[in-house]
């Protein structure tokens, strides 16, 4: 066995107004799980991909099992046994689970016609192994963002690759599902292969990882043995500075005035007689697992999708919300967990992905868009939510997860909206801009305004809601004070399946 799977020296890479890579270095030996960590923007992807020859190198040089090889584009890589889940999904969505795992690749009955059959047993001993109770013949549009990704992770280990890079693999994941991921990591470890984990939550390192390599600001920083070092010190060597990963405290008590009820709310199964109510200045958290209908509740009450049936009502005035335009109207401002589906024009730049929502405010006489108006609030977002571009023309689709993610949230607040969802506002966030964006959220609450916050991460959650909703398979089965939430709580209400009956923060019925 080869002592090094892959070595990387000297790695340059640039684009028009930045340079990405500088003299970076990366080695994976076989059979160890070897974490990338870095804020966004630090090149841990961009790395990644001149691997995988999606980007190629300017300089450096690249050996596989000791030798030097060129790899010119992902078509070369797979055949080397190199294999990446990115972290934004790449699936096509109007074919099957199956079709997906096996594009290009399918089994034949004789030279032309596809084996369906085949193709669909295959997937299902994969999906067996990731003890994933999945249908292979599901349609991937019809599956939720965190689904999505297990079928990404199950094609990449369709392939059997000896290198197999994860990039934010459990980012929209719950702690179940993770702990099945981690199962099947250490599987392929134990088999010989190199894994290669890219994630903003440090507290899986010390899990699952037995090197962990450092960038930061495209540059090579150390490589350190997991079990040798602290999350302080990760995190101090990410940022060049010391931070915090804990959160700021939850800002004082909001008042009592509900700005939004909802009153008996469904959809089909998705959502089950949910009713709650949303006071000012209130960072409302709402948990659960996948499935439980968190984001079908929010999609619902901003009109994404309609409901069957169920009230809803903005500072006492009962309203009728049938698009996003509606509610938009009504002062509310949803961002997706799928920022770039449903929070972003990849194509168009950054000031005006941030003025989107506002445009009509900035047309003149004759239609004539006011840009010294776009560009002056442009300026004034990116300055406050310290959003990392070359300029204000930089193409959305160019920055890192973390800096779209804060487009998204200034579009947003130059609508100024009194009533914000936030759908796993940090996913895929590094420490450092997850510490800017909680700080966000409580100044946005203590200027009155009322916050949604769903996460699958609980401590998160804990840390950051005066109240907290948990759901299980459409309803709601507890809400929670801060002062008297736990993570043991919260998990025993999210798996409180059936016709269950609500728990108060009191703990009555």
């Amino acid at each position: 066995m080869p002592e090094t799977l892959v070595l990387m020296e000297g790695i340059e890479k640039s684009f028009p107004g930045v340079h990405a890579l500088s003299q970076c270095r990366f080695d994976l030996r076989p059979g160890e799980v070897h974490a990338l960590v870095g804020e966004n923007g630090a090149g841990k992807s961009t790395l990644m991909k001149v691997l995988t020859g999606i980007y190629p190198k300017d300089a450096g040089r690249i050996f596989y099992k000791g030798t030097e090889v060129e790899v010119p584009n992902p078509r070369a890589a797979l055949n080397l046994g190199i294999s990446m889940i990115h972290q934004e999904l790449n699936l096509m969505p109007h074919l099957t689970v199956a079709q997906n795992i096996f594009i290009g690749r399918e089994p034949r009955k004789g030279n032309f016609l596809l084996d369906e059959k085949a193709i669909n047993e295959k997937t299902q001993q994969l999906l067996n192994m990731m003890h994933l109770k999945l249908d292979p013949r599901s349609k991937v549009a019809n599956l939720t963002v965190a689904m999505q990704q297990m079928v990404e992770i199950a094609k990449a280990l369709s392939l059997n690759a000896e290198v197999l890079i994860m990039d934010e693999p459990t980012a929209a994941l719950t702690d179940t599902e993770i702990e099945e991921l981690f199962r099947i990591i250490r599987q392929l470890r134990d088999r010989g292969a190199g894994i290669i984990h890219i994630s903003h939550r440090l507290e899986e390192l010390k899990q699952i990882s037995d090197r962990i390599t450092v960038m930061r600001d495209g540059r090579y920083i150390d490589t350190v043995p997991t079990q040798e070092v602290t999350i302080d010190r990760i995190i101090s060597m990410m940022v060049g500075r010391t931070i915090y990963e804990s959160a700021p405290e939850v800002p004082e008590n909001p008042s009592q005035e509900a700005v939004l009820e909802v009153k008996n709310l469904n959809r089909g199964n998705a959502i089950k007689n949910v009713s709650f109510n949303l006071k000012k200045g209130e960072i409302l958290g709402f948990s659960g697992l996948v499935g439980a209908g968190r984001t079908e509740v929010a999609r619902a009450i901003f009109g994404a999708d309609s409901a069957d049936s169920g009230e809803i009502y903005i500072e006492g005035q009962k309203v009728r919300i049938k698009s996003p335009t509606d509610a938009v109207k009504y002062g509310i401002g949803y961002l997706s967990e799928d920022r770039k589906r449903y929070g972003l024009a990849l194509g168009l730049d950054v000031e005006t992905n941030i003025v989107l929502a506002t445009l009509k405010k900035f047309l003149g006489f004759l239609g004539w868009v006011n840009q010294g108006g776009t560009r002056t609030t442009a300026e004034h977002f990116v300055s406050a939510l310290a959003i990392k571009t070359p300029g204000l023309q930089q193409r959305v689709k160019n920055l890192s997860g973390g800096n779209q993610q804060k487009v998204v949230i200034g579009k947003w607040l130059t609508r100024d909206c009194n009533i914000l969802i936030f759908d796993e506002p940090t996913r895929g966030i590094d420490v450092g801009a997850k510490s800017e964006i909680y700080r966000l959220l409580n100044d946005l609450a203590q200027q009155g305004k009322s916050i949604i916050m769903i996460s699958s991460e609980l401590p998160e959650i804990l840390r950051m809601s005066h109240r907290i909703i948990v759901m299980c398979e459409g309803r709601i089965t507890g809400e929670l004070s801060s002062a008297e939430a736990t993570q043991e709580k919260i998990m025993t209400y999210a798996t409180q399946r059936g016709e269950a009956t609500l728990i108060t923060a009191s703990g009555s019925a």
